[in-house]
């Protein structure tokens, strides 16, 4: 990778920032100062320093984001902000939304540059959970709970997969599935003759949402979530 692109993806600075401090000598590639911007290093190998201080380089990143309302889980969109805006301050321009969270939905979305461990996370066949927390138009019955953890008719080939529900109170659920159906969530209260008045994701897979996250606000996975995030797409599993 070239020195100036290195040092860009570090949030460093801008282009033309990092490469004036290459030219002012202030960077050093294993203990060398170097002023060619096009210099190549190996990313993973070469210790590089600014100023004397050591840059750490993470090939892969992987960000929790607690996603408000009215924002699209899209890299770009052209009437609405998106959630890789949110993360501008990181300087990443290959972060992209692990899966979608409809515009009207709120809470935990993962953000990566790892497209492999997206695409297994992703996968039907890895059966990994999803949990939302619904709140819904009325209580739901023994039946209807019954329905939802068999599996509905959401007007597609086949039924959902089997849900689990959990009740936390008259008009509040605890929804949790394995697929990523568009407006899976409420087409599956449709199919019980039910409507979604607000719904919120707080965990996908291991991985829970932090409270301590506002609406807008997000921050790096800790080394234990980003372990939890590669076991949970190595295995799959199904809802008891």
């Amino acid at each position: 990778m070239r020195l100036d692109k290195y040092l860009c993806e570090l949030n460093t600075g801008s282009r033309s920032q990092v490469r004036e401090l290459i030219r002012k000598g202030l960077v050093s590639v294993n203990g060398l100062v170097v002023r060619q911007a096009d210099h190549k290093i190996e990313e993973e190998k070469d210790c590089v320093a600014v100023r004397g201080k050591e840059l750490a380089y993470r090939k892969f990143v992987y960000y929790m984001l607690n996603k408000p309302q009215g924002v699209v889980s899209a890299t770009q969109d052209n009437t609405a902000g998106t959630v890789t805006e949110l993360l501008a301050a990181e300087g990443r321009k290959d972060l992209f939304p692990v899966g979608r969270l409809d515009k009207d939905t709120e809470g935990l979305l993962l953000l990566t540059n790892d497209g492999e461990l997206a695409h297994r996370l992703l996968s039907p066949k890895k059966h990994v959970d999803k949990t939302y927390q619904v709140t819904i138009a009325h209580p739901l019955s023994k039946q209807d709970i019954l329905q939802l953890e068999q599996g509905v008719d959401i007007g597609e080939n086949r039924l959902t997969l089997p849900a689990r529900v959990e009740i936390l109170s008259e008009n509040t659920i605890y929804l949790t599935i394995q697929e990523g159906k568009y407006h899976q969530v409420k087409r599956m209260l449709q199919a019980v003759n039910n409507q979604v008045a607000a719904l919120k994701r707080i965990r996908f897979g291991g991985i829970v949402l932090d409270e301590r996250l506002a609406p807008g606000d997000y921050r790096p996975l800790t080394l234990q979530e980003e372990n939890c995030l590669q076991e949970s797409s190595a295995q799959g599993n199904k809802i008891q």
